[in-house]
Formats: structure tokens, sequence, C-alpha cells
């Protein structure tokens, strides 16, 4: 068998490449859009892929069935409740998909329908009969995360006592499950899938032995769920121990486990759903065209572009295009642009020189593709242009005096977490000497992390909702942004400052610097 997992760190993305090195015939599982390294190193093994399997409508990124179905003239599966703008094959519960020595067909061990590709969308392939050696697939329908959700058992032969490995898409993480309120928008309630999700993990994936090998197809960082490990594979005996989703529990506590405290949406999710499902247009990863500072700026001011300067954090607020936004390569870029641009806006690229590739592809990962082009040597346009410039105004926590005495106020051993019910409207914010008079102090960090612990009197408003909640707050005041680790803040201040926010800082190194500055941690 050959056996290969794809990670991509910028989006904790995995993707698998599965086949059988005595038949040739190979299967691709939830690829991503930029597919020469599949092609490359199936073609080093030896190996055909004949089936593009997805194990459920990705939200996060946009997938390549399109392009390998191009490529290759491979089918695309998806399981049996997808509805598809494109010719899929449906996967059915406990069907098992050959890709050893029998069946001599087009596509006959890889579609397991006697040969005949089932493009049908009403239809289903047959079930593969038995007698057959080699690599195999058994599907498992796992609803939850999604509707048409499926998770994949791999055998290096069919008859093999325990299973190589089950690929879980978004139904199992290592830590952590899929999180079950993807589809409210399409009148699927958080409480019924969790219900669905509780019933696949404990009849399907837990009935798997203990050795079972999990291959999920997100790590951390993913917005796909809340407790992800960095870890990109494990076994079903240590997430049956170890994962709190999987503890014993009335199915009324999981619920209530796995439908709070989920990060923020990213406003592309709908998008980037509605494009896998429905079909896109195939990659173009060209390097974007050239242009002069005069034509970003019609770009920005004639089409409503936006200037997206994706340098380090660290050139970025040392000096900036007045009115553009920011996201760096160095950190999860195509997710933070994806939360703060709206879908289908022309972008035009601020990159150092030799990136503006990578930031176009990684953008295209997740259907960002109207980009305009770029400008060349931002630093070096910067300096010609001064009366232009802006230089982010950032903080240190020792400039928050007022908030570091209310953290340590009374017990000196007392729990951080603020009052969620706290409405800046009515806090001021912190009392630096009138520096910052009724300031609006917000959070941009996901929920959980500001229920485990905050500044007293900040409003959450996750990143990834700033965009839609930014009228809450009023350009005519001080806002006093903060995150984590500083990264998040810097975004949504170049957001704030780019619809017309005068005064706004962010705090350097973030809610850990200010704790750790009061003595807490």
């Amino acid at each position: 068998m050959h056996f290969a997992q794809y990670y991509l760190d910028c989006l904790s993305q995995a993707s698998y490449l599965i086949g059988d090195e005595t038949t040739g015939r190979a299967v691709l599982v939830d690829p991503r859009r930029d597919i020469d390294d599949y092609l490359q190193d199936a073609a080093a093994a030896g190996l055909r892929i004949e089936l593009v399997i997805e194990t459920h409508v990705h939200a996060d990124f946009l997938s390549g069935h399109l392009e390998l179905a191009r490529a290759t003239g491979a089918t695309i599966a998806f399981g049996e409740a997808a509805r598809t703008g494109f010719p899929i094959r449906r996967l059915r519960d406990g069907e098992r998909i050959f890709l050893g020595e029998a069946g001599n067909g087009a596509n006959g061990g890889t579609c397991g329908n006697g040969g005949k590709e089932n493009r049908d969308e009403g239809g289903g392939g047959q079930q593969d009969g038995g007698g057959r050696g080699g690599v195999t697939l058994t599907v498992l329908a796992t609803p939850g995360h999604t509707l048409e959700s499926l998770c994949l058992v791999v055998h290096e032969n069919p008859d093999d006592p325990v299973p190589f490995g089950v690929l879980t898409g978004d139904t199992l993480f290592v830590g952590d499950v899929g999180r079950p309120d993807l589809l409210s928008a399409a009148g699927h309630s958080p409480h019924d899938m969790a219900v669905r999700l509780h019933h696949s993990l404990h009849t399907k994936l837990l009935t798997l032995p203990d050795a079972t090998r999990v291959f999920p197809a997100h790590g951390a960082g993913s917005a796909c769920g809340r407790s992800l490990s960095t870890e990109t594979s494990s076994t079903i005996g240590d997430q049956r121990r170890l994962n709190y989703a999987l503890q014993p529990m009335p199915v009324a506590e999981f619920v209530r486990l796995v439908t709070a405290g989920q990060p923020a949406t990213p406003g592309y999710f709908a998008h980037d759903a509605a494009l896998n499902r429905d079909g896109h247009p195939l990659l173009e990863a060209d390097e974007p065209p050239a242009l002069t500072l005069e034509e970003a700026l019609a770009a920005r001011d004639q089409q409503g572009a936006v200037l997206l300067d994706c340098r380090p954090l660290a050139s970025y607020t040392r000096a900036h295009l007045k009115g553009s936004l920011h996201t760096s390569l160095d950190t999860r870029f195509a997710e933070y642009a994806g939360s703060v641009v709206a879908p289908g806006t022309p972008i035009v690229l601020l990159a150092d020189p030799g990136k503006e590739r990578e930031a176009r592809l990684r953008l295209a990962r997740i259907g960002y593709d109207h980009v305009l082009g770029h400008l060349p040597d931002p630093a070096a346009v910067l300096d010609r242009e001064p009366a232009l410039v802006r230089r982010s105004h950032r903080i240190g926590p020792e400039e928050l005096p007022q908030v570091c005495r209310e953290l340590t106020a009374d017990d000196p051993d007392a729990d951080l977490t603020a009052d969620s019910g706290t409405d800046t409207d009515t806090a001021t914010g912190p009392d630096t000497g009138g520096r910052y008079p009724r300031a609006q102090l917000v959070d941009v960090r996901n929920p959980a992390e500001y229920a485990a612990g905050a500044l007293p009197g900040a409003r959450s408003i996750p990143l990834a909702t700033l965009p839609d909640r930014i009228t809450e707050l009023d350009p005519a005041r001080p806002v006093v942004l903060y995150c984590r680790s500083g990264n998040r803040s810097v975004i949504a201040a170049a957001l704030l400052e780019a619809r017309g926010f005068g005064d706004v800082c962010d705090v350097e190194g973030g809610y850990e610097a200010m704790a750790a500055s009061c003595g807490r941690t």
C-alpha cells in the first residue's frame, strides 16, 4: 500500500493519497486546489488517481476535486446525501472500494460498479462483492458535521482484523470532534446535528479496534473545531481515552459541550461551501501582474479593490499605505484575509519582492481569485511617498495601568475571566491618565479564549465577526484592541482604520503580555 498524508500548516488541512502498488490504482481524499504535488508523487509511485473522494462539502478551503478530475479523468465522489452542481458518484454506507487486483475494467476496482463510471445524480455505485484482495476502503456514513459527511476505513487487505487506519474527515479530530453548527443557515439546528454526530461517533468510529490509526482532515488552528491537537494522527484507542468529546456522558451533555464555545466562523466559509458544492473555475496560479502605485490606488478608488499588505507584521506596523488591510504570509494568511475581505472583492497585493505568487496561490486556496495585481517592492514605494504612509499605533501593557489594577484588585488569586455581560457602551474602558478617554476596549479573540480569561470591561468581537459588527463601535471614540499575542489585533486595527476610525491602537504582545506584566499567568 502507498499511503501519504499532505498537511498544509497555514490552513491546518490534510489530504491523503492511497494506492495499491500492485495494480497502480489510487484514490485521493480531500485534495487542495493546487494539485501538482499529488500528480508528481502519484507518477513517481506508478499510481493512477482514479477516484477523488470528498469526506464532506468543505467550507474552510476550496477543494481540488474539479482540478484533479480535469487533470486525471478521475471520478469525483461524495457521501450519498451530497447535492452538487456537477456529476458525482455517491458513496453508500458500508460500500467497499477495492484498489487491489480484482476488476480490470475502467475504474473497475476503484469505482466498485463493474467498470461502469457512475456519474448519475440520482444513483450510486453497486457495492463490491467478496473475493477480492489488496488495498480496500470501506465507506462509513457519519453525518453530524454535515449531512453528507463520511469516513473511510483503510485496510491493506480486506480481511485484516485490524484496519490500517480510518480517514475521519471533519467527524473526528485528534483531541476534538467536528463542529455541528455550520449548517444553521440551511435550517439544520446545531442541536440536531450534534445528536447525529454523537450517533456517528459511537455507532461507527468507536466500534473500530483501538489500534486503528486516526487520520483527520484538520489539525490545530482550524476553525472547524475548538480544541484540535497539533498532532496530525492518533489512534481510536487514544482518542477513546483522551478526547473530551468521547468520554462517557449523556447525549444531552455531549450536545452542550460541542455546541458551546466554537470559534467564530470566517466570512468566507459560506462562499467556499457554495463553490465546493456548485462548482468553481479551475485554478490559475500565475504570478499576478505588476501595478504602479497610481494603478493600485485607482483600483481601490474606482473598482473598490482592497490593498492587502501581506508583509511581515513588523514591516506593516512600521509603515503602510493609508487604508490598506493587513494579514501576513507568516501567519494564517488566507484564513485571516477571508475574515476581513468579503468574497469577490478585487485585491491588490502588497508583498515583499518574490512573495507575490505565493500570496496569490494561498488566496486561491480559499477561492479568492480576483487578484488584480501587485505593487512591486512596497517598502521602496513607501519611502518615496511619505504623504501616503501611516504608522500603526501600538501600546505596551504597561500603558494600561488601570486595566492591570483591575486584574490584580481584591483577591490576588481571583479568576481573570471577564463578565461576559459587560457592555462597553457603559464600561468606558481603561483610564490611562486621560490619554484614552472613554476608550472602547475590544477583545478580538475567539469566544472560548475570551471565556477563559479577558480584561474587565472588554467587549468580545472575534476577528471573524468584526466586519459584520463594526457598527457596534463608535468611530468618534478611541478603540483599544487586543488578542492573544498581538497578531489578530493588528489585522483588526487595519480594518477599523480602513473603515474610517481615526483613533485606533492595539496592545503589543496581547493578553498574554498584559497578564504577565501584572504577575498573572
